[in-house]
C-alpha cells in the first residue's frame, strides 16, 4: 500500500456502551435485572450454538471472541475490552455465532435481552445506545476487513498497536504503555498472520524506535512513525 493510502480506524465499540452522557450502568440496573458474573482465565463465557438469550457488558478484564474456520481451526475475530457490549453480533438470531474466552480474569454484566427489548422501549436512549453499539460494531468490522485486505505485516501489527493503545486512552488509561492480554499467537489469528511473523514485526518495531516490548509489556515511544508506518489516518496517541 502507497503512503496516499490511510486506514482510519473507527472509535472501538465499547468504551462506549456505559458512558457519562444519557445513560448508565445505575440506570440500566434500574429496567435490567444485572447478573454479575466473575470469570476466570481461559474460561467460556458462552460458547457457538448455544442458545442466544443475553448480551454481556465487559466491567473488567479483556476476552477475545472466535470462530472455527472452514478448516477446523480457531480463528480470532476480535479482543473486547471494558465498556464493550458481547453478543450484539448474534441479535436476531437463536443461537451465538462465536465463542468467548476470558484473557484473565474479569468480570462482566449479564443483560437478560427479553428484559433489554422491554426496556428499550421504555427508555429511548437505551435503543440508541444498542444502535450505536450495533453501528459500532459493523464499522469496526469492515475497517480491520480493509486493514487486513490492504496493510502489510509490519503495518498490520502497527495498526493493531495503535488501536489498543486508543482504546486504553478512552478508557482513562495511559496509551503510551500497556500490557498486551492475548498471546503473540492470538494476536497473529487476528491479523492473519504467522506467530513468527508477528514475533517478527514486533522485533523490527522495536528496532526502529517505535516502541519498546518486553514480552508483553509494551511502551509507544514514536506514535507519529508508529502511525505513518501504519497507514492509519488518526489514532488517539499523543
Amino acid at each position: 500500500m502507497n503512503a496516499a493510502t490511510a486506514v482510519a480506524m473507527p472509535a472501538p465499540a465499547a468504551t462506549g456502551f456505559e458512558r457519562r452522557d444519557d445513560i448508565g450502568i445505575e440506570q440500566l440496573r434500574r429496567h435490567v435485572p444485572v447478573l454479575r458474573r466473575r470469570i476466570e482465565q481461559g474460561q467460556y463465557l458462552y460458547r457457538a450454538g448455544q442458545p442466544f438469550n443475553a448480551l454481556f457488558l465487559v466491567a473488567v478484564g479483556c476476552l477475545k471472541t472466535c470462530e472455527l474456520s472452514d478448516d477446523g481451526r480457531e480463528q480470532v475475530t476480535g479482543f473486547r475490552m471494558r465498556g464493550d457490549l458481547i453478543g450484539v453480533e448474534s441479535i436476531g438470531l437463536a443461537h451465538y455465532t462465536c465463542d468467548v474466552i476470558a484473557l484473565e480474569a474479569g468480570e462482566v454484566w449479564e443483560l437478560p435481552y427479553p428484559a433489554m427489548l422491554s426496556a428499550c422501549v421504555r427508555v429511548p436512549e437505551l435503543q440508541a445506545r444498542l444502535t450505536s453499539a450495533l453501528a459500532d460494531e459493523v464499522r469496526r468490522d469492515r475497517a480491520w476487513m480493509l486493514a487486513l485486505g490492504t496493510l502489510g505485516a509490519e503495518r498490520r501489527v502497527a495498526a493493531f498497536l495503535l488501536d489498543l493503545a486508543d482504546r486504553h486512552a478512552r478508557l482513562g488509561f495511559s496509551p503510551h504503555h500497556f500490557i498486551l492480554r492475548m498471546s503473540r499467537a492470538d494476536m497473529a489469528s487476528f491479523l492473519a498472520l504467522k506467530h513468527e511473523t508477528v514475533s517478527r514485526a514486533l522485533s523490527r518495531l522495536d528496532d526502529l524506535g517505535q516502541i519498546s516490548v518486553q514480552r508483553r509489556d509494551v511502551h509507544i515511544l514514536d506514535a507519529e512513525g508508529l502511525r505513518s508506518g501504519s497507514g492509519l489516518e488518526a489514532a488517539a496517541v499523543h
